[in-house]
């Protein structure tokens, strides 16, 4: 399915090479952007997989058990998105969340993930808090397009998916 989008196959290989010189850049150069490009790259990398994904499901046709599988994927595709936003909230603006530390290592992304999973499922634990009004924001429409696409999207695909065939 990948291979038949060229430009998405060409912004995947760029948002790869981006992860590939930041583990570089982290081993041999202290460059104070690796954050920042780290991001994009994952931003990238999850809106293009998302498009693709989403051109699949939705696309005319029957409706079958993959589609379904490719509809649960962009809802966990919502999430890491968000997780990337969150991420250029957190390291633009200073104390945007509680209980996150914006730095340089492999606890950052864990706690990004976890976030935007707490606030997609609208667990909200309170571990970590949004402080800010724009990563507040952010937090407030992942609730609900975490509440609204399982109701809405999943549940017409597997009505459709379920309901009689004629051939």
């Amino acid at each position: 399915m990948i291979s038949g989008h060229p430009i998405g196959v060409g912004l995947l290989a760029i948002a790869f090479i981006a992860n590939f010189a930041v583990f570089f850049f982290r081993l041999y150069y202290p460059w104070p952007y690796n954050l920042h490009l780290l991001t994009g790259a994952w931003l990238v990398i999850a809106l293009t997989l998302a498009i693709m994904v989403g051109l699949a499901v939705f696309a005319a046709g029957r409706i079958t058990y993959h589609r379904i599988v490719g509809a649960v994927l962009l809802y966990l595709l919502i999430a890491v998105t968000f997780a990337t936003l969150f991420g250029f909230v957190g390291l633009s603006i200073p104390d945007a969340f509680k209980g996150i530390a914006f730095e340089d290592d492999s606890a950052l992304a864990s706690a990004l993930f976890y976030l935007s999973f707490v606030s997609l499922t609208s667990t909200g634990y309170g571990d970590i808090l949004p402080v800010h009004p724009l990563a507040r924001s952010l937090c407030n429409l992942e609730m609900i397009v975490g509440q609204l696409y399982p109701a809405t999207i999943l549940a017409r695909l597997v009505t459709l998916e379920l309901r009689p065939h004629t051939t």
